[in-house]
């Protein structure tokens, strides 16, 4: 059985505290975070610092970071310019795009209709490709829609086919992107991913309640999948939701869980412990 792999989302987390966190101090949280036995960070993002203020930092938060274990650098990026700027360092293993399956989202989200983002993405795909990287695409409302568009299984299945099939994306993160995930449509979603695509890494971007988080997480490991992203303390998540208790999947209770389920995971007790209490400065101090 394949080993669990623990996505850590900083960015996410941070991008959407209203004070911005200084550089130094998200360097120290970052060099905590890499000692914890993550597979990936999702440390920062290169996008319009017009839409993304608090991240127009990464460059030089990236230049800052202490390279000390295997843990891989993931970079968010939005269209081929962040996909340009980002491949200039060599440090920045993996890139991640958000793409929506509901056209009024992929407007909203990066000011593109799903067809231009598919150009778009297939475009980015290649440079990628060319540098020897990774690409993960984030499929936003994989697990609902709030905009009264058609939203089933099937439309989600339908679009993870074209990527992988038509674009050779190599890692899918289901994404719920409003926190309305329901157990029996993720355990749909992923058995039956994982059964069509078992080469492909099908993953898991929950945003959750403090009373969702075990089923789904129960329902998506049930169901094969074995990539999880998270966030220390919940922080993160779609201001869409308009749900003060909808964040992130909090890292904790994913590593309860399978602590729990008896389930071996590659989390180091003590590192973890120490960032989780350093992430106090970030998002209690400056939350306020």
């Amino acid at each position: 059985m394949s080993a669990i792999k623990i996505i850590e989302c900083p960015r996410d987390a941070m991008q959407g505290l209203e004070s911005f966190v200084p550089t130094e101090l998200k360097v120290a949280y970052i060099n905590l975070l890499l000692k914890c036995g993550f597979d990936t960070l999702d440390f920062g993002s290169f996008v319009s610092p017009k839409a993304i203020p608090q991240m127009r930092d990464t460059a030089m938060v990236l230049d800052k970071l202490e390279r000390v274990s295997s843990t891989k650098l993931l970079a968010i990026i939005a269209n081929e310019r962040g996909a340009e700027d980002a491949l200039c360092f060599p440090e920045i293993a993996c890139l991640g795009f958000p793409f929506s399956v509901s056209e009024i989202f992929q407007q909203r989200n990066a000011n593109s209709s799903i067809e231009e983002a598919l150009l778009r993405l297939e475009k980015i795909q290649s440079k990628v490709t060319a540098k020897k990287k990774d690409l993960i695409v984030y499929l936003s409302m994989g697990f609902g829609n709030p905009y009264g568009e058609v939203w089933n299984t099937d439309l989600v299945v339908s679009w993870s086919r074209k990527l992988v099939e038509d674009l050779g994306i190599h890692t899918l993160a289901l994404s719920d992107t409003i926190g309305c995930a329901k157990s029996e449509d993720v355990s749909a979603l992923f058995n039956v991913l994982s059964n069509e695509f078992p080469s492909i890494e099908i993953g898991a971007h929950f945003h959750t309640r403090p009373d969702t988080s075990s089923n789904l997480i129960s329902a998506a490991y049930t169901a094969g999948c074995r990539r999880f992203d998270t966030a220390i303390r919940g922080f993160g998540g779609c201001p869409m939701a308009k749900d003060d208790l909808t964040g992130n999947l909090p890292t904790e209770d994913l590593v309860s869980w399978l602590n729990d389920s008896g389930i071996n995971h590659p989390i180091q007790t003590a590192n973890f412990n120490t960032a989780f209490d350093f992430s106090s400065r970030i998002f209690e101090t400056l939350n306020k």
